[in-house]
């Protein structure tokens, strides 16, 4: 499925204080220049705190962890759990709709969403305060059918109490999450036939429900509202300092020298500075050859070339390996690629008015 940001972005994001500290606390857990490992926790509170994922702060998520933006882009694209458009501004339900929920009543859990809060999924109530949309297996297969907010579970759900919470959302209630039939985790219905002293040692909610409304890490903070910094890891720990936008990059490791490059198949010597080959103001009369039939030379590399005075097939055949080291380490954004497709050997033999493999097929119109 094709993922894009929203057509309507806002013009900026930045962590509230308090998300702001948290974040820093995450980049405590991973070793000092690999913080970009926090990126889907940073781009999850960043989502908890506006309801959904701008452009702005998945850019403000890679700046702070020093990651080029297309980097957070792809990790924000990839995951359905980010949600790329506006969602309800209380609450999104995720209706989970594979087989057990399925069978269990999903299908009228959706019906009640369509009646009461859009007839499609992803479009806003009138209030803009809910949203839906119906999503594959969310793991609470014992508890079915069951629908997700933010990331805490409400399971067992029937019409009824599906319809129960989203008005007790409506009016403000957290209720909470967890089964809503009364049930205590995932024990069967009829109840426990074994380790029945269980029941009796077990305290009032299930683990991660108690986690859950311990925090007060609810479906309440996507509102905004902020929740204790709970880092317990930083006991003795390493502090982080980073900046709310542009925040500086984690420092650099020490230079590793690159292997030298091995000769190419025409002897061609490791690149170096070299020697700058004789170059032309312009082309010969007749016009310029076209240097794309050398393969490993596109549009901006021919470009490229003719601003640095190369224009014709013969000049390139003539480069001495000290030549080809300057080519190769003044082709911006390209070096090496001199070496790596042999051009001398392919400028020769189209100098001599024979063909290439390579250069037979642009002229076919078989290369772009």
């Amino acid at each position: 499925m094709l993922r894009r940001l929203h057509h309507d972005q806002p013009e900026s994001f930045a962590f509230t204080p308090a998300n702001l500290d948290w974040a820093k606390a995450q980049l405590t857990k991973y070793p000092e220049g690999r913080e970009a490992s926090a990126v889907i926790p940073l781009l999850w509170r960043a989502q908890e705190q506006e309801g959904w994922l701008s452009k702005p702060a998945i850019e403000y998520v890679a700046d702070m962890l020093g990651m080029a933006h297309i980097r957070a882009l792809e990790v924000a694209t990839f995951y359905f759990m980010f949600q790329l458009q506006p969602v309800g501004s209380v609450a999104h339900f995720q209706i989970c709709g594979t087989l057990s929920c399925m069978i269990m009543g999903a299908e009228d859990l959706v019906a009640v969403a369509k009646e009461k809060i859009a007839p499609v999924p992803h479009m806003l109530s009138a209030d803009g305060r809910f949203s839906w949309e119906e999503v594959e297996c969310l793991g609470s297969c014992a508890n079915a059918p069951m629908a997700q907010v933010g990331k805490d579970y409400y399971e067992d759900l029937s019409t009824e109490s599906f319809a129960e919470l989203i008005d007790r959302l409506a009016a403000g209630e957290v209720p909470v999450p967890g089964p809503q039939n009364g049930r205590y985790a995932a024990e069967p219905l009829s109840g426990l036939s074994s380790l029945t002293d269980y029941e009796s040692g077990r305290t009032q909610y299930n683990a991660s429900v108690a986690l859950a409304t311990g925090l007060g890490d609810t479906i309440k903070r996507i509102d905004g509202s902020e929740v204790p910094v709970t880092t317990p890891w930083l006991a003795g720990g390493r502090k982080v300092h980073v900046s709310a936008r542009k925040a500086a990059k984690p420092a650099a490791k020490p230079a590793v020298k690159a292997p030298p490059r091995t000769a190419g198949p025409t002897g061609v010597p490791p690149a170096g500075t070299g020697t700058k080959p004789e170059a032309l103001a312009e082309p010969r009369a007749g016009g310029a050859d076209d240097l794309k039939q050398i393969k490993g030379v596109g549009p901006k590399l021919e470009s490229l070339l003719n601003t640095l005075g190369f224009f014709h097939f013969d000049q390139i055949a003539k480069w001495t390996g000290a030549e080809v080291a300057w080519v190769d380490e003044n082709l911006e954004g390209f070096k090496g690629r001199v070496s790596r497709d042999d051009w001398v050997e392919q400028a020769k033999r189209l100098a001599a008015g024979q063909e290439t493999e390579f250069s037979a097929k642009v002229k076919k119109g078989d290369v772009y």
